[in-house]
């Protein structure tokens, strides 16, 4: 893990591959209450291959250093922080991959600047006005508030329950205990962390979203949409619309996966993501 300062705060980041790669980079982008520890073994695989990948914790809850007082948190102002650890490693013709709520970031970015983007592989993540789904936007209600949060994220401290459907447990077929306790564990100990990802909650509107795709196909790049086909929130149908929306893309299915395609079929995201910088 390293990191590196930028304008609205310090960012943790694991990279993985070789500094000299040919191929374009991979940057990831998790969803909220997640950090990159989600990509790893994607981005060990993609390392195998010789591609260079970075998977920041952004500010979405599971981060461990709080953004600076002031920080726009909203869902463009997240993707604005993207941009500039983007810009502050000088990547370039950046492979932009993204799931669940980093999904809706992508999307956010590429209507922000895509300057830097050569290309985007999209797994299962919020589009239009599905931002979020059900059940998780009856979730994120319940946190959208710094007490509110704390009181409703103390069950998530059992395992039992943080993988249940109540929890996390619709997201991916297997979850490690370990990895999603330190997921939660810096928005249940630390109160400037839940204030970093309460003001994300409540500045992420559907609407907003919703005309962002309305300027999607301007996106002149490749896209690969990778989707879980088992998901129960975001629905093979969601995928397919996220498709039609972009200028140039494909749909590819992971058949039994759920929405962390990440952690159900590593190799298969991998391989399509290789297979997407190399077109």
């Amino acid at each position: 893990m390293t990191s590196i300062e930028l304008p609205h705060g310090v960012v943790d980041f694991r990279v993985a591959g070789p500094a000299d790669a040919p191929a374009p980079p991979v940057l990831f982008v998790h969803p909220f209450l997640m950090d990159g520890s989600l990509w790893t073994g994607v981005a060990d695989l993609l390392a195998a291959q010789g591609i260079r990948s970075y998977a920041p914790d952004w500010p979405l809850g599971s981060h461990r250093t709080p953004v600076k007082p002031g920080t726009d948190q909203s869902p463009r102002g997240v993707a604005h922080q993207i941009l500039r650890f983007i810009e502050a490693l000088d990547l370039r013709d950046v492979t932009l991959v993204g799931c669940d709520t980093g999904g809706a970031l992508c999307q956010f970015l590429l209507d922000t600047d895509p300057s830097r983007i050569g290309r985007v592989v999209l797994t299962n993540c919020d589009a239009f006005d599905t931002f979020p789904p059900f059940p998780f936007n009856v979730m994120f209600f319940l946190l959208k508030g710094e007490t509110r949060m704390r009181i409703n994220l103390q069950p998530m401290r059992w395992r039992a329950f943080r993988h249940s459907p109540l929890g996390m447990g619709l997201l991916a077929n297997e979850l490690d205990p370990a990895q999603t306790r330190s997921w939660i564990e810096p928005s249940l100990t630390n109160g400037a962390i839940r204030a970093d990802a309460v003001r994300f909650l409540r500045a992420a509107e559907r609407k907003d979203l919703l005309d962002v795709s309305t300027r999607l196909s301007e996106f002149a790049g490749p896209v690969t949409i990778v989707w879980g086909t088992a998901d129960r929130a975001f629905t093979p149908e969601l995928g397919r619309r996220l498709q039609r929306a972009f200028h140039n893309a494909h749909f590819v299915e992971v058949p039994n996966a759920r929405t962390l395609v990440a952690l159900d079929a590593p190799r298969q995201l991998a391989d399509a993501i290789a297979v997407s910088t190399a077109a």
